[in-house]
């Protein structure tokens, strides 16, 4: 399986969000900056993620992107759904979305390697939906990755 720019990038950007944000909407360009995404590119992949209910947006000078459940509550399966057409290793490898192959495989139900891949991908399945910004959260501190607040919530003295 192979995730595109997509997927991994919101992410990342959602990672940011939950981990950055403190419950406060952060703005596009602090999460372009600190995970070296152009903005123009975010602004499309979180209209992919405002339409699956994941994150939400705000307007006005404290606006911006905040998720739209707790992030124990979003998975990273739901993240790869939002934003991938499918989540499959293989396109004979369970029904998708969108089948990406214009005609039926000629083994179609009866080849015993379809079935390597849909258990494939139910694992795969399985363990990013059992996978949520939370724990994403807990592993970036246990990494000590640093924690920078918002730009305009920084005061200085």
């Amino acid at each position: 399986m192979r995730l595109s720019t997509k997927s991994r990038y919101g992410l990342r950007a959602l990672f940011d969000i939950a981990y950055n944000g403190n419950g406060s909407p952060s703005q596009i360009q602090d999460i372009s900056r600190r995970q070296e995404i152009s903005p123009r590119y975010l602004e499309q992949i979180f209209q992919s993620l405002k339409r699956a209910g994941i994150l939400k947006s705000k307007r006005g000078p404290q606006g911006g992107y905040a998720l739209a459940k707790k992030p124990e509550q979003i998975t990273v399966l739901e993240i790869i759904k939002a934003t991938e057409q499918d989540v499959l290793m293989v396109d004979c490898g369970g029904e998708g979305k969108k089948r990406r192959r214009k005609n039926e495989c000629p083994f179609e139900g009866n080849c015993v390697t379809q079935t390597v891949w849909k258990d494939a991908n139910d694992l795969l399945s399985e363990l990013f939906g059992k996978m949520t910004l939370q724990t994403l959260c807990q592993r970036g501190h246990d990494m000590g990755v640093k924690k920078e607040q918002d730009h305009r919530f920084m005061y200085y003295i």
